[in-house]
């Protein structure tokens, strides 16, 4: 079944009226935040949502073209959603940017690198004479797509990883939702890895730890749906869809969504990499 979403939370919905032991819920609320956790427990689970076994968390806030403000409930939400899924060690990390920054509705990885707080290059003397104390390496890199550069976004995570050995890996991409009222106001985080493009129908290589021996993490906000979803049961039994072009679309505002789910985004990660480090300190900074 073809349910043309990225999002693990949608295809639970639709699946809800089943009784399952192969996928377990669980949801909390706290301010400014929803936060549902999915998990996946076997291959039955796997055919039933058809998704890879593993946890996906969604955080539900208030719609980011409407507000600005990142210190409070869902800046946390998210920093302990992160937090869930990294390693529980101090970690070295690699954030990869994946998308088109040119076109606006694909741009939410490469603007989220903008904001990363990079710190591999940063020695451990130099940390602490600026007052940041000891900080995990982190890098940072925005891939560009395959029709920029003629290299798949795995490639070159793939390269970048036996170079440098970080401990976890975390990706950025927008996502495709079958529901508008997901777009601009839902990140997803999956410990599974990803397939760039697999929301709209273009699937390129995945990058998932099972391919590059290193823990993947994937975040997304939707940012576009499938106009498909948009039609109604009647419209599409009335065979309207035989000759219409299948199309994504966006929000209107999505150049405020993109720019303020970056910086949120970024906040986040931010925060969950260097637990030492202020929310206050860590926006100054980048």
């Amino acid at each position: 079944m073809d349910f043309h979403t990225d999002l693990a939370m949608e295809r639970q919905e639709i699946c809800e009226n089943r009784h399952s032991e192969n996928v377990r819920v669980k949801t909390e609320t706290r301010e400014n935040a929803k936060i549902t956790e999915i998990e996946i427990l076997n291959a039955e689970g796997e055919k039933e949502l058809g998704k890879p076994k593993g946890t996906y968390i969604t955080v539900e806030v208030p719609e980011f073209s409407h507000d600005s403000e990142l210190l409070d409930g869902r800046l946390s939400a998210l920093v302990d959603a992160i937090r869930n899924l990294l390693p529980k060690e101090s970690c070295s990390a690699l954030i990869a940017g994946l998308g088109n920054e040119n076109i606006t509705p694909d741009a939410l990885g490469p603007r989220t690198i903008n904001n990363i707080f990079a710190t591999r290059h940063i020695d451990k003397a130099t940390a602490i004479s600026l007052g940041f104390g000891e900080l995990n390496p982190v890098s940072a890199v925005s891939l560009g797509v395959l029709g920029q550069t003629g290299i798949e976004s795995a490639e070159l995570i793939a390269g970048i990883a036996e170079d440098i050995h970080p401990d976890v890996i975390l990706t950025v991409d927008a996502l495709a939702a079958r529901s508008a009222e997901r777009l601009g106001n839902t990140v997803q985080l999956t410990d599974t890895g990803l397939t760039p493009g697999s929301g709209v129908g273009n699937h390129r290589r995945a990058i998932r730890e099972e391919i590059l021996g290193v823990p993947v993490i994937a975040l997304g906000v939707p940012t576009v749906i499938d106009t498909e979803t948009l039609l109604s049961s009647t419209e599409k039994d009335n065979n309207l869809l035989t000759n219409a072009p299948r199309m994504m679309v966006c929000p209107r505002d999505i150049d405020t969504v993109i720019k303020r789910a970056s910086r949120y985004l970024a906040l986040a990660i931010n925060c969950a990499l260097q637990p030492t480090l202020s929310p206050e300190l860590l926006l100054s900074i980048v």
